[in-house]
């Protein structure tokens, strides 16, 4: 797989992801540099701005993710799914022997946020929520009534949210069953926030040279759940220690607008792209 010749760079930051995480404070964006061959795109300005001067909205059609994956050689369904890259084999013995990249974006991505949001929580699923810290991560089962699973998720414990990421199949009616126990007095806000973000798994054994390459080396060796704030050519992404179906690899959060360059500095960097399809081979095999 061809390289690029050069290395974008993450840089931390300690805000977070969405406009409605942020908590007033401020952004440092450091410049990225990425190089194409002969081309080299002009080195962004440092600079210190306030979450208001983000812009969320969704990117121009010519740099949408679906487009740029399906252009790359991705199958993508009806409803948004990247099924295949016609390459299951190659992809699954990259898991097995180098690293891969996955689009996750068909699956739930749920913020709860205000005051009660961790007691909440604590109360809802299986997981001690009482005891975990800003800045760390678990896994949690919803159950129904009756002690019937409906779904495992994994949380992210934020500054001013949870995040939950949750099965594509499971999301509205997890989002409607938590509503359903907020009762008046509670301070607990539910968000699907889905469509406003894009979700990445990156696995394998080579992963940490990979992130190592970014800047991200500070994550390796970290605890599962553990996550981090960083920007990336100017746009926030939360990356996480972890890949959902393992306690290796890291899965990335973004907004749709940064989703782009994400993915082709994964590629560039030696990431083979895999499918949904041969994703849930590996959650089977996984367990």
């Amino acid at each position: 797989m061809m390289r690029m010749a050069g290395v974008s760079h993450i840089t931390a930051t300690g805000t977070a992801l969405l406009p409605c995480f942020y908590n007033g404070t401020i952004l440092r964006r450091r410049s990225l540099r990425l190089r194409n061959g002969a081309c080299r795109e002009p080195k962004l300005r440092l600079r210190c701005v306030s979450p208001s001067e983000f812009d969320f909205s969704p990117p121009p059609i010519d740099h949408d993710l679906l487009d740029t994956i399906s252009v790359g050689g991705g199958i993508v369904s009806e409803d948004g799914v990247v099924e295949s890259f016609d390459n299951d084999d190659e992809a699954l013995d990259a898991f097995d022997n180098g690293v891969v990249v996955v689009d996750l974006s068909h699956f739930g991505r749920i913020r709860v946020s205000g005051d009660d949001r961790v007691h909440f929580l604590h109360n809802q699923t299986t997981a001690n929520f009482e005891c975990l810290s800003t800045g760390q991560g678990c896994d949690t089962v919803f159950v129904t009534p009756t002690a019937r699973t409906i779904d495992i998720a994994h949380a992210w414990i934020m500054k001013n949210a949870i995040m939950l990421m949750v099965s594509p199949t499971t999301c509205q009616s997890i989002i409607e069953m938590l509503n359903k126990y907020i009762f008046f007095a509670d301070k607990v806000e539910i968000k699907d926030i889905t469509k406003q973000t894009c979700l990445f798994a990156l696995a394998g054994p080579k992963c940490n040279q990979i992130m190592s390459k970014l800047n991200l080396g500070d994550l390796i060796g970290q605890p599962y759940g553990k996550h981090q704030h960083y920007s990336f050519d100017g746009m926030p992404i939360t990356v996480g220690v972890g890949s959902l179906i393992s306690d290796e690899g890291f899965t990335m959060l973004m907004s749709p607008g940064g989703a782009v360059s994400v993915w082709k500095t994964l590629l560039s960097e030696g990431a083979v792209p895999m499918g949904s399809e041969a994703w849930e081979k590996l959650r089977v095999l996984q367990g």
